[in-house]
């Protein structure tokens, strides 16, 4: 459904840069799942075969990134929609689906925990893909659907008849794969990996949302918990802690890493050309 100026936003804008900005000033870019997106999309970096010359680093966890690819010889600009985290890495403040670069500016990008919550999904992969020069490559990782099961359910169990959104909609990894072949990109991988996290309080897990940058950005639809909501949350979340006293809830990051296309690039056979059936080589014999 359109309006009349363009597609109908989920998020608020700049709420959502408040939002990035306060969790720069909470973490300073080292908050631990940011940290373990960076690592893991860094091991997967250092399994490519071929050398990168300009790299573009989106999210708050660019000053770690930064240091090592400079170290492997790689330069780096920052952008991010948060003032705060842009303006330490000397970078460029904007949205994800409104990235001001030119075509071909990169032969690498790296988003870290940016694109669950950007209004045009699609808008922003087929942006990547239109600035990274032929054969680049994108890597990115971003919280999942599968995420924080927990407490959805019981904020939904605390408000009974009367359900808010406080927690924005999430993508799934077949969605997020489905988006990744209908822009564009060449040899897409997407997988994911679950985070499952004890917590001694209700407390210590809003605090680490916040520090990614999480909260209710949605656009028109914010409605605090009453205190007796939050009390009763807060109630059922201890409840249903383990004898050690901590509450298991999960993080799901799914991984997205894709290709810019290029002629040269190995392409799959085309469906129907195989010489023999899927039955028949199973069935044939072991050779002596």
């Amino acid at each position: 459904m359109n309006s009349k100026n363009g597609p109908i936003e989920l998020f608020d804008r700049e709420r959502r840069r408040r939002f990035r900005d306060r969790a720069y000033h909470r973490s300073q870019g080292t908050d631990f799942i940011g940290q373990i997106m960076a690592e893991e999309i860094l091991d997967r970096l250092s399994l490519v075969k071929r050398d990168f010359k300009k790299c573009l680093l989106i999210g708050q966890a660019g000053h770690f990134l930064r240091s090592v690819l400079n170290d492997l010889g790689i330069d780096t600009v920052a952008a991010d929609a948060s003032f705060k985290v842009a303006a330490s890495l000397n970078g460029v403040q904007c949205d994800e689906d409104r990235l001001p670069f030119a075509d071909h500016s990169f032969d690498l990008i790296i988003n870290l925990d940016t694109l669950d919550s950007v209004n045009d999904l699609p808008g922003a992969l087929a942006l990547a893909r239109r600035i990274l020069k032929p054969d680049g490559l994108l890597l990115a990782s971003f919280i999942g659907a599968e995420s924080l099961t927990t407490l959805k359910s019981i904020l939904m169990q605390a408000e009974g008849d009367r359900v808010s959104a406080h927690i924005h909609p999430q993508i799934d990894i077949r969605t997020a794969g489905d988006l990744m072949s209908r822009v564009g990109f060449a040899l897409p991988v997407i997988d994911s990996d679950c985070l499952r996290l004890r917590y001694t309080s209700l407390a210590k897990l809003v605090s680490d949302i916040r520090d990614i940058g999480g909260g209710n950005m949605l656009k028109d639809q914010i409605k605090p918990l009453s205190r007796d909501v939050y009390q009763q949350t807060k109630l059922s979340f201890h409840n249903k802690a383990d004898d050690d006293g901590r509450t298991t809830e999960q993080i799901e990051l799914i991984y997205l890493c894709g290709w810019a296309p290029h002629p040269d690039q190995p392409v799959a056979a085309r469906r129907g050309s195989g010489q023999m059936s899927l039955k028949d080589a199973l069935n044939k014999p072991a050779a002596d």
